[in-house]
Order: structure tokens, then C-alpha cells, then sequence
């Protein structure tokens, strides 16, 4: 996120960015690993760049730019196990996180 420091819910599950939840990573993924997917992802981020400038596939930069989000756990099945539902995307206002979210605005 171009190293700006977003709030994160209390439970460290998501990050608030214009109101809205976007799932964070993984806790539990060491940091070696972590620090490698966040490059394979930078990777395949850039190659989506290129490939919208008309160098290279734009459907395998997409998919690459899947994998490493499904492996840091920021899509795909949640990283917990408590059984609460995935809001990733949603509007804050819209979720058990709204009263929070609006606390960050005082």
C-alpha cells in the first residue's frame, strides 16, 4: 500500500481504507514467507501495469496478482477460524465494525 499506514480492526482482521474493509494478511505466516509473497505480488502487480500498456499477458498478471492475494490470505477462505463471515469489501458502516469506524473520525 506504497507504505501508508492504514487503521486496522480491533480483531487485526481487516484495514480501513475510504470507508471500506479490505481483508488483511495473515498473521500466522511467517515473515520470510510473508516478505516473498508481498514480492511476488509487487511482481505481479507491476506486470499488470505493463500488460495494460500492451506488454504481455494481462490475464496471467491478473491471475498471478490472485495467487499471491489468496496466499497471503487476503482473498480465498479466511485466516480465522471462529466462523464469522468474510466482509471483505464492505462498507464499514454496513458491518459489526461501523461503531469502531466512526470512533476514528473524532
Amino acid at each position: 500500500m506504497s507504505g501508508r499506514s492504514y487503521p486496522t480492526t480491533p480483531d487485526g482482521r481487516y484495514f480501513l481504507v475510504a470507508g471500506r474493509l479490505w481483508r488483511s494478511t495473515n498473521p500466522a505466516i511467517p515473515e520470510e514467507r510473508r516478505h516473498r509473497l508481498v514480492a511476488e505480488l509487487m511482481d505481479a502487480r507491476r506486470a499488470v501495469k505493463e500488460a495494460k500498456r500492451g506488454n504481455g499477458d494481462l490475464g496471467a498478471a491478473r491471475k498471478a496478482v490472485d495467487a499471491a492475494k489468496v496466499a497471503l490470505g487476503e482473498r480465498g477462505p479466511v485466516w480465522w477460524d471462529d466462523g464469522t463471515p468474510d466482509l471483505n469489501r464492505h462498507l464499514a458502516k454496513n458491518t459489526p465494525y461501523a461503531e469502531w469506524a466512526t470512533s476514528l473520525k473524532s
